[in-house]
Formats: structure tokens, sequence, C-alpha cells
């Protein structure tokens, strides 16, 4: 089984953007993998509602992997349950899953959370695996930029 990470999440929140940006290629296994932007936006601290998005991590290999696993760190956070944007000495709650109801929050299989598995991967044919981010609402911060890293390991 190969491992390959990707740099998967730069978080800003206030003006909240997720960039889910990069793509790689591993030859010796011919799979490729790449990433589209997760953007949240605006957060408003008096809205009721929380802020969601999605982004979209993207895999195609061309013969050789029997199945793939896509886990996530927890990023700048000690723990998946949940993630911390960081802004100085605030921070502002948030979190990725696997669903779009988001319920299952997507780690590393540890800690409760869950990965991203298929079994036989099509070859030569591009596989999208939507990301689902959600910050709650209800969280009073501060105006300004929020930050996390999370990178995303898939292992074929």
């Amino acid at each position: 089984m190969h491992r390959f990470a990707l740099a998967l999440i730069r978080v800003a929140a206030c003006t909240a953007v997720v960039l889910v940006a990069g793509t790689a290629r591993l030859e010796a296994a011919k799979c490729s993998v790449s990433t589209t932007s997760l953007v949240f936006g605006s957060y408003n601290v008096f809205s009721p509602a929380p802020v969601d998005s999605t982004g979209t991590i993207s895999y195609e290999c061309n013969g050789g992997a029997k199945t793939v696993l896509i886990t996530m760190t927890r990023g700048q956070s000690v723990t998946f349950l949940p993630r911390q944007l960081g802004k100085a000495t605030e921070s502002l709650t948030y979190n990725l899953f696997l669903d779009a109801a988001r319920t299952t929050v997507w780690g590393d299989l540890s800690g409760g959370t869950s990965a991203h598995t298929a079994g036989h991967p099509p070859n030569s044919r591009e596989v999208a695996v939507t990301t689902s981010g959600r910050i709650p609402a209800g969280q009073d911060i501060s105006a300004g930029s929020y930050y996390d890293t999370v990178t995303v390991v898939v292992n074929f």
C-alpha cells in the first residue's frame, strides 16, 4: 500500500476560506490526487444558522490500487471533536465530515472519527469524494481571520 499526503485545508473564518487546492501524482502506483476549495465565506456571530460548505478530493488510478483510504489530520487542534480555527488567543470551532448530513467526522479513524474507504477503484476513471464542512452557530468571536491547516493522507 502506498501512502501519499496532500496538504488539504488552509482554513480562514470570519472571512472563512478553506483552500483545498493541489494536485499530485505518484507514478509508481499510477495514481493522482487533486482537490478543490471548500470556502465558508463570512461568519456572522448573530446568525442562528451554522455556516456550511463543501469541497472535493478526487483521485484516479490506472491499475495496481486494490483499495483507497483517505484520512485527515486534526490540524492545529488537540482533538477532532471539534477542530479549531485559530487567531491569536481566540478560536472558532468547526469540523469536516464524510456525509452531507454532517454527522460523521472525517479524521484518521481515531477518537470516534471515520475515513473514506473504497475497494477496487475503477481504472482510468476519476473518483470525486465530497468533503462537507460546518462552522456551528452561536460562537462569540471578534472579527478577523481564523486559520487552520489540515492534511489529507491518501493510502492506496
